[in-house]
């Protein structure tokens, strides 16, 4: 995780001192500065400026236009204020410096990543698909188990079940504890009436993640069919004590007032 700053004071100091070989350009005093490396630090501090969140964000700006001032076709200088312009709710800014971040770096799986999930919060389905499908396939890419996932969500958003069911296969392949993957494959199994598949998949999602309103209500469903009505209950508590104002525990409310009618 980023860590917080503490002193901008020291930080700007930072930047004046680098004294390294390479691209260079002279600096305050005379003193060579690495061009690279200072657009990677203003890149760095930008991003852990937008990670601690509330006022922050101008000295995030800050340091994302300094970085592309000293390089305006950087990858992540333009990804940061994709981010940074997204937390703001300016979304066309935000596309617009997503895309430049990939048209300069193809292989910038990390940006396609979140470009794929903005795409995936505007309900483009079809794009976020693209951009996680692409992202999948870089061996290299060390979160490459989450592209996965994502992808896997797209394609269940597109009603591709069979492709969906793949994708988060695989992304348990490269990280068997994934939870999104195991929610998303119970999930799946249950919706395809596989219930005791349903039920490993949600088990082991339960054995190393705090429950949400989604893994409780698919536990309700799952412990119905089996007819184990004490678990069944004890996810129902649950649901309705932890989530009272989830649409799930609306869902079960309206499931139990179904039951009692008929």
């Amino acid at each position: 995780m980023l860590a917080r700053i503490s002193n901008p004071v020291a930080i700007a100091g930072l930047l004046v001192s680098l004294i390294l070989g390479g691209c260079v350009t002279t600096g305050p005093g005379g003193k060579q500065v690495d061009l690279d490396k200072a657009r990677e630090t203003h890149v760095q501090l930008g991003l852990r400026y937008l990670q601690s969140g509330g006022d922050n964000r101008e000295m995030a700006r800050h340091h994302f236009q300094q970085a592309l001032s000293l390089g305006k076709k950087d990858p992540q200088a333009h990804h940061g204020l994709a981010l940074l312009y997204q937390a703001d709710g300016e979304l066309a800014v935000a596309e617009s410096h997503f895309k430049k971040a990939l048209r300069y770096d193809r292989d910038f799986s990390m940006a396609r990543v979140n470009y794929g999930a903005f795409l995936y919060q505007q309900e483009r389905y079809l794009d976020a698909k693209e951009q996680f499908l692409e992202a999948s396939e870089d061996l290299a890419y060390n979160r490459r188990s989450y592209a996965l996932a994502n992808l896997g969500r797209a394609e269940l958003k597109l009603h591709e079940l069979d492709g969906a069911e793949q994708a988060f296969k695989k992304a348990l392949a490269l990280s068997s504890d994934l939870p999104i993957a195991l929610l998303e494959l119970a999930e799946l199994k249950f919706e395809k009436q596989e219930y005791t598949q349903a039920k490993q998949y949600l088990d082991r999602f339960s054995e190393k993640n705090r429950q949400v309103p989604q893994s409780l209500w698919l536990g309700i469903r799952i412990e119905k069919v089996f007819g184990n009505r004490d678990k069944e209950r004890s996810y129902a508590l649950a649901l309705k004590n932890l989530f009272p104002y989830s649409e799930e525990t609306l869902k079960y409310q309206q499931m139990m007032a179904e039951n009692e009618q008929q």
